[in-house]
């Protein structure tokens, strides 16, 4: 049974920005345990909850190829969430973050829960967003990144970043994910079959939409996106 893992709420003691180089050291690393452990409770969580509505889904289905995607790009929110929190002492930032990390990675477990009890592995011979085909043009990139994902280069400038330099990164990031992640919710909710998953991606669709207002607001009162100007 794995161990309860606790992220470090805004009553922790905080690193200020001159330390920041120290502090990035193993950051990465920490990052990947938590997601380990994170990944395991959720599991373990939410494996007995799911009540399929209709056939087990095959390979290739959308039902599948959703819980797969939508898995990775929940998984890199999470990540950078772990990041920023690492990065800033704004109140108002660690907060969102927080909530993206927890709801995600809840969501990540549902979606690992699902591919275990339909007896599909966690990852398909299909191109990542192949089962969104005939729903607009939503393909992954040359580079295997899926529409809305950030870069390991956009990724590192995050985790070398302090303060309110790594809060406009964070936001920037995270507009064009949720964008992209509502996207592929709204074509889950068309094209599954499965109750569990459509009542998921809608869930994702209001959840999403509301948190990009906030973003928005968030990154135009910081200045914007770093990129940008």
């Amino acid at each position: 049974m794995p161990g309860t893992t606790t992220l470090p709420d805004d009553s922790d003691e905080q690193v200020g920005p001159a330390a920041g180089g120290a502090r990035r050291q193993g950051t990465f690393v920490a990052v990947a345990a938590l997601l380990v452990a994170l990944g395991a409770v959720g599991g373990l969580l939410t494996g007995t909850r799911l009540a399929p509505s209709a056939a087990t889904p095959a390979e290739g289905s959308a039902d599948a190829g959703f819980a797969r995607d939508m898995r990775v790009h929940h998984l890199q929110a999470v990540e950078m969430g772990v990041l920023v929190r690492e990065a800033t002492e704004d109140a108002e930032v660690r907060q969102l973050a927080l909530d993206i990390v927890l709801t995600q990675q809840q969501q990540a477990g549902q979606m690992h829960a699902w591919l275990e009890t339909w007896g599909l592995p966690q990852s398909g011979p299909a191109e990542p967003m192949a089962w969104m085909t005939g729903h607009g043009d939503h393909g992954a990139a040359p580079d295997g990144l899926m529409p809305g994902m950030a870069t390991r280069d956009e990724l590192t400038a995050l985790a070398e970043a302090d303060g309110a330099e790594a809060e406009r990164i964070f936001l920037g990031l995270m507009i064009p994910h949720h964008e992209a992640g509502v996207e592929m919710a709204e074509a889950a909710v068309d094209l599954a079959e499965q109750d569990v998953v459509r009542d998921l991606a809608g869930a994702i669709v209001t959840a999403q939409e509301a948190e990009l207002t906030v973003l928005r607001e968030m990154l135009d009162a910081r200045g914007g996106a770093p990129t940008e100007g």
